[in-house]
């Protein structure tokens, strides 16, 4: 007895094509990409470390040091102060921290050399965790305005200056994370990232004004990615400024050489 698989009308000539035909060959890159930063997303979303680092942490500062007369931040409400450094915190917990952790163990766990030997481009893969950053950053950013509004935030300012703050500094964040994550083993990098987080969430001008530092210090730590970040976001959504070129143009050089000797001297094994 013969079976016909083909659809009515295949004549089943060579190099004829039936309606049922498979089509194998990867999906277009675009959808790879996107499914991929799904992906990325749902486990960041997931994973209960990357919660805390991501929103219990800077909301509990953001709650705390505006409730509590704790550290002096100058004239006016605290919220007013607190708010964009706690901003600037988010981003680098997300964009540093948390990525810097989480592609450490795949690396270590051979994920990322299985999905390196799938359609997915390497450059792609790379995509997809910053469009899953910048997706955990938005919620993130809602979040803690609608938190700061709630404790009698009142911002001011360009949002173009605020979106360019926001980019940049995930540029440099992630870039300086990916290099950490792409270069040392995965409990190195554990242990690193949290301890550049303690370090900069006290001396980065999140929470504590640079201006309480020595003089010294304040010059070196004015540098720093998040101090550029907290004090740019400060400068627009507090005094008004129209664009804040200086931290721009610290934050831009962090990510250009963050994202460049993540892209030298990462190691996908």
């Amino acid at each position: 007895m013969t079976t016909t698989t083909g659809a009515p009308g295949d004549t089943g000539a060579p190099g004829s094509t039936g309606t049922y035909a498979p089509r194998p060959g990867a999906a277009p890159l675009g959808r790879m990409i996107a499914a991929q930063a799904v992906l990325e997303t749902k486990m960041l979303l997931r994973n209960g470390e990357q919660l805390l680092l991501t929103v219990v942490i800077p909301t509990l500062l953001l709650i705390l040091f505006s409730s509590v007369d704790i550290v002096d931040t100058g004239a006016g409400e605290a919220v007013d102060f607190l708010a964009p450094g706690i901003l600037a915190l988010a981003v680098m917990s997300t964009a540093f921290t948390g990525q810097a952790i989480a592609t450490g163990f795949e690396r270590r766990y051979g994920v990322l050399k299985r999905l390196a030997a799938s359609p997915l481009p390497r450059w792609a893969l790379m995509t997809a965790k910053t469009v899953s950053v910048l997706v955990t950053e938005v919620l993130q950013v809602v979040l803690l305005t609608v938190i700061a509004f709630a404790l009698g935030w009142s911002p001011h300012g360009n949002p173009a200056a605020v979106l360019l703050l926001l980019v940049l500094g995930t540029a440099a964040f992630s870039g300086l994370g990916l290099l950490m994550a792409g270069t040392l083993k995965a409990e190195a990098t554990l242990a690193a990232a949290n301890l550049v987080f303690l370090l900069l969430l006290v001396g980065g001008g999140v929470i504590v004004p640079l201006d309480r530092f020595p003089d010294a210090a304040q010059d070196v730590l004015g540098l720093l990615p998040i101090s550029a970040l907290s004090d740019g976001l400060r400068d627009v959504l507090q005094h008004g400024a129209a664009m804040p070129w200086g931290d721009l143009g610290i934050l831009a050089g962090w990510a250009v050489v963050g994202l460049a000797a993540a892209g030298k001297f990462f190691r996908w094994e």
